[in-house]
């Protein structure tokens, strides 16, 4: 193998491993000024994107363990990656899409799970990981707060009657 082509799937071997998540997209469309902009909104949630060879991408995922997503990897291909939040960097690319109608999402890789660009959109809808967190502490927290009441309401009734009983001996 020429020494140019494996710098190239090592480099984007490395960008495969900052992250749980993939998305695919295609830039054909884009400018370097389009770019420099969504790296920018990209940023804040620590991830990239990247303009890959499909040859490339395709050899670094397969050496990755990567599930097959074959079908993606046609025409100009880029990629985002890094970071945590795959629903942030994907809420960002559809936003920018949806503004620019410049980048086509081809769809991704979340958790070892190949998405398809309608997928991917999805996954942009979904709340912020900080609104999860809560969510699920929120629905961890209601059976405890639930059986509380409950145990809470029996002395309660009790304490209600006696002060009753007091009030009309008064």
């Amino acid at each position: 193998m020429r020494s140019e082509k494996k710098y190239l799937i090592e480099e984007v071997s490395r960008h495969l491993k900052k992250s749980d998540y993939l998305l695919i997209t295609n830039y054909q469309k884009v400018t370097v000024a389009d770019v420099a902009a969504l790296r920018t909104k990209l940023a804040p949630e620590q991830a990239e994107f990247h303009v890959v060879k499909n040859s490339s991408l395709r050899v670094a995922a397969k050496a990755a363990g990567l599930p097959e997503f074959e079908s993606m990897l046609s025409g100009q291909t880029a990629i985002i990656v890094g970071g945590r939040n795959a629903s942030g960097a994907a809420k960002i690319v559809k936003k920018f899409f949806d503004d620019t109608k410049k980048l086509d999402i081809k769809g991704g890789v979340v958790g070892g799970k190949v998405f398809n660009p309608a997928e991917v959109v999805r996954l942009s809808e979904l709340p912020p990981i900080e609104v999860l967190r809560a969510q699920f502490l929120s629905l961890l927290n209601t059976p405890a707060t639930s059986l509380v009441r409950v145990l809470n309401g029996v002395p309660q009734s009790l304490v209600n009657v006696l002060q009753a009983k007091v009030r009309a001996a008064a």
